[in-house]
């Protein structure tokens, strides 16, 4: 028997962040040159390199015989928990009834963009996981590009909202910013909310990164500023280093009951409830404690120092730009000042130049602009400045914190060789770029 796939799975195209993984693992199994070995500078992949906070491992264990079906929307102690979280860290009101447990805030913001009406606003440049879902689900969308500041402007999505005609629109935010690293502050979320109010623009607030912003009083949600209008999204994914549980949740606007509602339908037929031992994990996640500000402000820490480090020596390479991060664990490169040395190695978009540095002997992973949704010939790229072992990381900070500069350059060097190591690999590549050394081998099909 012939089996047929429905038209509009064919139409789909793979994920940039699975395409990407798949294509490095080819490549890395075919590389013939015993260099090789080492495997790959890996500036592309965005997972929090510490280990899983101890209370949530404990609690995980404690559940394990906890079998039984959860309610769609959560276990109600998650659900409170997560409510004292929002309000005791961010300061947002998140009562538990307008709170609901997902398999991950992937899967919830499908969810929403799934039963909410309108045309989708996506600024740029983007997580590349946004893109593939809104056409998966055929919806009309419009990029809306960032300014030089890296965030996008009120004035600009305004103008964009009065040329589209839907009753409602969606913007997505993603405050803290991957790929950028940026935080959107106050005054930015109001002048935004502003415009929201006035053009009826429904807001997909994807805020999975706010308690890594360094400053953790830089960071305000949407939902404090527009709370009739945001569904904020969070999970455990980065600020507890527990992507592999796969627990994320939304918090829903004021006064949308019916919509609530709708929502509950939606999960109960794809997916029942999220894993109960996990969600009684995610309870201790989530519950404030010193265990877990300790954990916090630790992994803020070192997430600063190797922002620092990274942003300082990529910048100190001739031609490069980088925005400077105040959150995550990203920043933006821009190489687009060196595009003419690059054309002449016939590296003239963000895939080629992905392509190019992967190859024996640079052996250099990153994110083309590409896949962030900027345009082909824009040589930009993410920059993940975690590769290295986060939980030997964390026992040396806790050990001796670094304090001066040159502590700190240190203990990047020290703590993470492979991204100093890539970083000074990225350097030779423009360097040959420059000199017309490039000789790209072909890629593995």
């Amino acid at each position: 028997m012939r089996f047929v796939a429905d038209q509009q799975v064919e139409d789909i195209e793979m994920p940039e962040n699975l395409k990407l993984n798949t294509f490095l693992q080819e490549f890395h199994s075919d590389c013939p040159a015993p260099e090789c070995r080492f495997g790959l500078y890996g500036f592309a992949f965005g997972q929090s390199p510490f280990h899983v906070p101890a209370p949530v491992r404990e609690a995980l264990c404690a559940a394990a015989g906890a079998g039984s079906y959860a309610a769609v929307p959560g276990i109600p102690e998650l659900r409170e928990a997560i409510s004292r979280y929002n309000r005791h860290y961010f300061g947002f009101d998140a009562a538990p009834e307008r709170v609901y447990v997902g398999p991950g805030t992937k899967e919830l913001m499908f969810n929403l963009l799934e039963i909410l009406h309108g045309t989708v606003i996506l600024p740029t440049p983007a997580w590349l996981g946004y893109l593939p879902q809104i056409r998966y689900l055929k919806k009309n969308f419009h990029m809306l590009p960032a300014r030089a500041s890296g965030r996008i402007h009120p004035g600009d999505l305004r103008r964009l909202a009065l040329r589209l005609h839907d009753r409602q629109k969606i913007l997505i935010l993603n405050n803290p910013n991957n790929p950028t690293g940026l935080i959107y502050g106050r005054r930015d979320l109001e002048e935004i909310a502003a415009v929201c109010r006035e053009q009826n623009i429904a807001v997909i607030s994807d805020e999975i990164y706010a308690q890594t912003a360094f400053d953790p009083g830089a960071f305000t949600s949407m939902g404090r500023i527009y709370p009739e209008g945001t569904f904020v999204t969070n999970g455990l994914s980065k600020s507890h280093a527990a992507g592999g549980y796969r627990l994320g949740y939304v918090v829903f606007p004021h006064h949308a009951q019916a919509l609530r509602a709708q929502f509950k339908k939606i999960l109960a037929t794809e997916y029942t409830a999220v894993s109960t031992p996990v969600q009684h994990a995610a309870v201790a996640g989530f519950e404030p404690g010193p265990k877990m500000d300790e954990y916090f402000a630790t992994a803020r820490a070192i997430h600063r120092i190797m922002a620092e480090y990274t942003h300082r020596e990529l910048c100190s390479i001739d031609g490069v730009r980088a925005t400077r991060p105040e959150a995550t664990f990203y920043l933006l490169a821009d190489f687009n000042a060196l595009s003419g040395d690059l054309a002449r190695a016939g590296i003239t978009t963000s895939q080629q130049l992905s392509e190019a540095l992967i190859v024996h002997p640079y052996h250099t992973a990153i994110v083309g602009g590409d896949s962030l949704v900027l345009e082909r010939t824009d040589l930009s790229a993410r920059i993940a400045y975690v590769d290295y072992d986060g939980e030997a990381a964390f026992a040396r900070y806790a050990e001796a914190p670094p304090r001066t500069a040159h502590e700190r350059t240190e203990f990047a060097e020290r703590c993470a060789p492979r991204v100093a190591a890539g970083i000074r690999m990225m350097a030779r590549f423009l360097a040959d770029a420059r000199a017309g050394r490039l000789a790209p081998e072909p890629i593995p099909a």
